[in-house]
């Protein structure tokens, strides 16, 4: 180490967040210290400290991270229709936006603690909400609602399970996709 930081550039603050989801999902986030992320990356606390003060502020911007996507789908639903294809479109992009997050997931979901004291808990909750909101339908059954919640619900929660069933991880999200789309569906025909 020396005192040299191996870690520059524009994207230090990245890299910071990537080693320290790696520790948080190896040691989990309350047994994760400032320190091991600093020798993690081969840099200095002081240098760690330049960028985040507290390993607080790095989950915030992980969740962030993690935000993003979802922020900029429900801005783009907004503008859109509430049609089914709309519909099959944010289930789609939702499920495209946890694909490959799982982990940094998994930390946000047992770091309840964590979360809860730092607002993130309530930020997540509220996306969630969000593209919930811009699913349902005005005058719709109480049955079309509930399975368009069971396939948000799908998409969401199914994210959390994949690594448990035996396949290609493209393969699985695709066939957890298609399992919520057909119930997306189902909500249509229960309306008509």
């Amino acid at each position: 180490m020396g005192g040299t930081p191996h870690v520059r550039g524009a994207n230090t603050r990245d890299k910071i967040q990537s080693v320290a989801l790696e520790l948080f999902i190896e040691r989990g986030y309350e047994k994760t210290s400032m320190r091991e992320i600093a020798e993690g990356l081969g840099i200095t606390k002081a240098a760690l400290y330049y960028h985040f003060k507290a390993k607080e502020e790095i989950l915030v911007a992980i969740s962030q991270g993690l935000g993003g996507p979802v922020d900029e789908l429900v801005a783009w639903a907004r503008t859109q229709p509430r049609t089914l294809e709309t519909k099959r479109e944010v289930l789609r992009r939702y499920s495209e936006a946890l694909h490959g997050r799982r982990s940094a997931l998994r930390i946000m979901q047992e770091s309840g603690a964590a979360l809860r004291t730092l607002g993130i808990g309530q930020t997540l909750n509220d996306r969630i909400a969000a593209i919930g909101e811009l699913m349902y339908q005005d005058g719709a059954s109480v049955r079309s609602q509930v399975r368009i919640s069971d396939a948000l619900a799908s998409v969401h929660f199914g994210a959390f399970f994949l690594s448990a069933i035996e396949g290609d991880p493209e393969e699985k999200r695709k066939a957890l996709l298609e399992s919520a789309l057909e119930t997306l569906d189902s909500s249509a025909e229960e309306d008509l």
